[in-house]
């Protein structure tokens, strides 16, 4: 009975230690499966880096976005600022007979002396490039240009606005050859690289007793008839 009873109490220890570590493996893959979880990552100085807050997404389902400061313009460029949004780029386009009106008047000083008057009368702004080509009654040579008149830069008309350029007649001591009273007067405008000319002729009646000579020359356009008047 005594060997009896020493078996039984032998195998029930052996039974509990088998327990025992069954518990403990389990706890090891249990923990082993969990996944780790750790404070945020701390950067160089020593502060924590947090996550950042996604966007928010209206209704519609497009996030937004942040605000720059800048306006779009219509090239697609941003242009900083409060400014209307639209990049005007530099005038290309020339003044002809086409997008102008022409006119001629007398003036009083400086004596032997015309004021031609180029107004735009397009919808958009235009360069009277270089000097008006013109050509007095039915002469074949064009009107010889002063060029001591050239202007430091081409001068740019707004719709609605006028330039302008002198007319000398003869010369003021007599001497110059083949004078004449003339009638008519025609007017062309250069392109912008002065060779030749570009559309129609404005053709004009001169004054009453319009007295010329060779010496005919005309200024560069003007942005001003007093600097027109000049020459």
């Amino acid at each position: 009975m005594r060997n009896t009873a020493v078996a039984a109490t032998a195998l029930l220890a052996a039974l509990s230690l088998t327990a025992c570590q069954s518990t403990d493996d389990d706890a090891k893959k249990a923990g082993a499966s969990a996944p780790a979880t750790s404070a945020p990552a701390a950067d160089k100085t020593g502060s924590t880096t947090e996550a950042k807050t996604p966007a928010k997404t209206p209704a519609g389902g497009t996030a937004e976005q942040p605000t720059t400061g800048t306006r779009p313009t219509s090239a697609g460029k941003g242009k900083t600022g409060g400014g209307s949004g639209t990049d005007t780029g530099p005038v290309t386009t020339a003044c002809t007979d086409a997008n102008t009106k022409v006119t001629v008047t007398k003036v009083s000083r400086p004596i032997n002396h015309l004021l031609l008057t180029v107004t735009n009368t397009g919808s958009k702004a235009c360069n009277a490039y270089h000097a008006p080509l013109l050509r007095v009654d039915e002469g074949q040579a064009v009107t010889r240009v002063m060029d001591e008149s050239k202007p430091q830069a081409v001068v740019t008309l707004s719709p609605r606005q006028s330039g302008y350029a002198s007319i000398l007649l003869s010369s003021a001591d007599g001497s110059g050859e083949n004078g004449r009273t003339s009638k008519t007067l025609g007017v062309l405008f250069a392109p912008r690289n002065g060779s030749g000319s570009i559309g129609n002729p404005h053709v004009l009646t001169l004054p009453a007793n319009t007295y010329t000579d060779d010496s005919v020359a005309v200024s560069y356009w003007q942005s001003s008839m007093s600097d027109a008047l000049t020459y």
